[in-house]
């Protein structure tokens, strides 16, 4: 299997599968120098872990991260950082029902064909397990960038959508709810959707939006390397992920070019910011803010008909732990691969600079 390092001049490789002894990481090209805050990493963990609230899945995992190297005394040393995080509670034997058989919208049936075999304890390399090795390295990224603000936060769920643009919002109150979603009302809207659903042995999808503050001008390159489309990359490699669209995204498909350009003001900042904080491919100094869409978990607690290795009909009902909605626990996720991304083209500019 290919594919599992993210990243130019900042690497970030990762391993593991999700009812194996552990997940973990190795990230190449990190700085030297920087004063490691470990307790923000393990904090960015915690908000990513299953487990901590009614609305996600019930799994429970402490993801404890522990570094192997390239770090002495809190402090990076520009050798390869290598982490681990173990798992501790798999229940394999949840998923024995589909060893022979396809789940519906998983990646089951095409990894058996590509690879010939498959894990399918919780889908293995698939699962979103996966996903809090990167929630590691993007710790890492954000204390390397000094000064650049990430903020993501649910704005959709299902049917139920945020309306508010992102500057009339407070990210304080992000955390403040098990949903993340920085309205009040509309979180707890949200909330009793979610829980709804759940009861029906269902799922529904929604949206993450995010919001990188303090982006200096000039990170991107105007062909191949623009840093939307990085981004773009970026959100789309995350599991469930079905679109992204940054500043004016799909309406501004609908607006005239009078409407949609941005103006400038003497200092070079813009009047307005439609174009989300990149133009030709390079940041402009103002906030870059982007959605990104979700589906629902292919997992239902619901009689399913689908086939087996043989291609014989079979029907099936989800077992195990699994999220209503992902959204709430994809927050930080979204927010470690915008820093991957980040990171990555600040070292690019820095090393041209030199």
């Amino acid at each position: 299997m290919a594919g599992n390092t993210f990243g130019n001049l900042f690497k970030v490789t990762t391993f593991g599968e999700s009812h194996g002894p552990a997940i973990g990481g190795v990230i190449d090209g990190c700085p030297s120098g920087v004063q490691l805050d470990l307790d923000a990493i393990q904090a960015e963990l915690d908000r990513r872990k299953p487990g901590q609230s009614a609305i996600v899945t019930q799994r429970k995992e402490p993801d404890t991260v522990e570094f192997y190297s390239g770090v002495f005394e809190g402090v990076t040393t520009g050798t390869p950082i290598g982490f681990v995080i173990k798992n501790a509670n798999q229940k394999s034997k949840d998923y024995s029902h589909i060893k022979d058989s396809y789940r519906p919208s998983h990646a089951d049936y095409t990894y058996d064909q590509k690879y010939g075999i498959r894990d399918y304890r919780g889908g293995g390399r698939s699962s979103a397990r996966e996903t809090a090795s990167r929630v590691v390295a993007g710790a890492i990224a954000k204390q390397v960038l000094s000064g650049i603000s990430f903020n993501a936060y649910v704005s959709g769920v299902g049917s139920i959508k945020l309306e508010k643009p992102h500057t009339e919002l407070d990210f304080s109150l992000v955390e403040s709810n098990i949903v993340r979603c920085p309205d009040i009302e509309k979180a707890q809207e949200m909330e009793q959707y979610i829980k709804q659903i759940r009861k029906e042995g269902d799922t529904v999808g929604g949206l993450v939006s995010c919001v990188i503050s303090g982006v200096p001008v000039g990170l991107g390159e105007p062909a191949f390397d623009k840093l939307h489309a990085e981004l773009g990359k970026a959100m789309l490699s995350i599991n469930a992920v079905k679109g992204f669209e940054y500043g004016s995204g799909f309406a501004g498909a609908a607006l005239k070019g009078s409407m949609h350009n941005d103006l400038f003001n003497t200092d070079g900042t813009t009047k307005t910011n439609l174009s989300g904080g990149i133009q030709g491919g390079i940041s402009n100094g103002m906030d870059i803010y982007f959605n990104v869409a979700f589906k629902p978990v292919a997992t239902i607690m619901q009689d399913q008909e689908t086939i087996d290795k043989e291609g014989n009909i079979v029907n099936m009902q989800g077992k195990g732990r699994h999220d209503p909605c992902v959204v709430p626990r994809a927050v930080p996720i979204v927010e470690a691969m915008a820093a991957l991304v980040i990171v990555d083209y600040w070292l690019m500019n820095r090393t041209i600079k030199k």
